[in-house]
């Protein structure tokens, strides 16, 4: 059964850049921002905390009012483009999706009809 959201784009952005920083790493750093081309989506720019200066970009896509599809679109290191298939970038990818569902996960009340 698909559920449309009952929340407008704006309001979504709003209810995870509350959110999001509550279940990251002490000092990393989130911004979210609407996806202009799905009104379903949001994008999330995580800046790492520390001396790594990695930054990750993910696509976050309502499938429903419930489950969320994250997508790794870029990793960059101090500006610039780096290879997202080293292990060390996989395993932060990896921490930073399951943060971005168990924020999805604590906002149903906000995105259920």
């Amino acid at each position: 059964m698909n559920r449309e959201l009952n929340i407008s784009q704006s309001e979504l952005v709003g209810a995870w850049q509350e959110r999001l920083p509550e279940v990251l790493n002490v000092g990393d750093q989130a911004q979210v921002m609407a996806d202009g081309a799905d009104e379903q989506a949001i994008r999330i720019h995580i800046a790492t905390a520390g001396h790594q200066m990695y930054s990750f970009d993910f696509k976050c896509a309502y499938v429903d009012s419930r489950e969320v599809n994250v997508q790794l679109v870029d990793v960059e290191r101090d500006g610039q483009s780096t290879d997202e298939r080293t292990e060390p970038i996989q395993e932060l990818a990896h921490d930073y999706t399951r943060h971005i569902h168990e924020c999805a996960q604590s906002l149903q009340s906000r995105t259920r009809p």
